[in-house]
């Protein structure tokens, strides 16, 4: 006959000896500890003594259903309790194997490598905001529940930081944008795709994304004073020497708008040509020639009319890595520990799309 019912036994549970009985230890965590000591007390313990056992007991088992509901509570509201990896390099592993069992998921590859202090280097914060991007295009219904709380948390730090330090706001607010796109998608047709926790979290995480519009909106870019030179200040040469220096067309048009002298350089034809040959082969761009009211080809409407059809190359300060040899995923100036011969020859770039990529099966 199967035993209904909490095991006489206790395993798990710590028992103590008193001048009153025994008494059931139940160890808390101390966060909890100390702001419900009261309370921890009376569920902590069971006095196995006195006529009125029965009732006393009832009376303790609903205080520890309410201390476990108070503990589950907290966790759930307390996002620094929620535990993720701080790792430098991961290993992926596709298929189960008799040294390992299972395999690195999506989910689990974005909890487990570094991205909340990768979005504090400037050098790592484009690469992470991309991969957070294409996350939320296609990809954010195969996280599990922890990643997608992650994937809020981190996003919610990166809205902190533009913010605070006015870093490149047109690409967080081209991240929100396809983020509120996809959860307006997603809610609307709940049942019929799969969506992590209650519908009503994600109607408050889609509210709050549409709070952080506002604030990149009304975002008023701070007046810095120097007493020293400026960018108006520079020799034509040099300032047009920067403006070569950019992968984007639209930074390009951005700093063309401070001065009527970079205005004029912004506009060059030969800039946007230089800029089309970089990003597109010689045969994309031959097939959507857009001609100029002279005859010449306008340059500056041809990139964004390929940047339709074709993407673009992406440039990065930092990019993860992964060693073929080791099938390690690390960032690359904090390395791994390799065992190959000639660790160089076994590296290879990964770009946000090939990080998803890597973790279709």
């Amino acid at each position: 006959m199967p035993f209904l019912g909490q095991d006489w036994r206790s395993p798990g549970w710590r028992w103590v000896k008193t001048e009153d009985g025994w008494k059931r230890c139940e160890p808390f965590s101390p966060a909890l500890e100390d702001g419900n000591n009261q309370l921890n007390d009376i569920s902590s313990t069971v006095i196995l003594t006195g006529g009125d056992e029965d009732e006393e007991i009832y009376s303790t088992e609903d205080c520890e259903f309410a201390a476990k509901k108070r503990k589950k509570d907290h966790f759930r509201n307390n996002t620094d309790s929620q535990c993720f990896y701080r790792e430098k390099w991961i290993y992926v592993h596709k298929e189960s194997t008799r040294e390992r069992h299972g395999y690195c998921t999506l989910g689990e590859a974005f909890n487990r490598l570094d991205f909340s202090s990768a979005i504090q280097d400037i050098r790592r914060f484009n690469y992470v905001v991309k991969l957070l991007q294409l996350i939320a295009k296609s990809q954010l219904t195969s996280l599990s529940g922890a990643a997608q709380k992650n994937y809020f948390n981190i996003l919610d730090k990166i809205v902190r930081k533009v913010m605070e330090d006015q870093y490149n706001p047109r690409l967080i607010k081209d991240l929100l944008q396809d983020l509120s796109s996809t959860l307006c998608i997603l809610i609307r047709g709940v049942g019929k795709s799969v969506l992590v926790g209650n519908i009503n979290i994600w109607i408050c995480r889609l509210e709050t994304i549409l709070l952080w519009q506002q604030q990149l909106k009304n975002l008023q870019m701070n007046k810095q004073v120097n007493n020293g030179l400026t960018l108006s200040d520079l020799p034509l040469h040099m300032l047009n020497n920067i403006l070569y220096r950019f992968s984007d067309g639209w930074d390009i048009i951005t700093l063309g708008q401070v001065t009527p002298t970079l205005y004029m350089l912004s506009e060059d034809r030969q800039l946007w040509k230089k800029l089309c040959q970089y990003h597109f082969a010689e045969k994309q761009f031959c097939r959507h020639l857009i001609p100029s009211e002279k005859g010449h080809i306008d340059w500056k409407l041809m990139y964004f009319a390929l940047q339709k059809y074709y993407p673009i190359k992406e440039q990065y300060g930092d990019t993860l890595h992964f060693c073929r040899h080791c099938s390690i995923l690390f960032w690359k100036d904090t390395g791994h520990p390799c065992t190959a011969s000639d660790p160089n020859t076994c590296l290879m770039p990964v770009s946000p799309q090939h990080f998803i990529d890597l973790f279709k099966f």
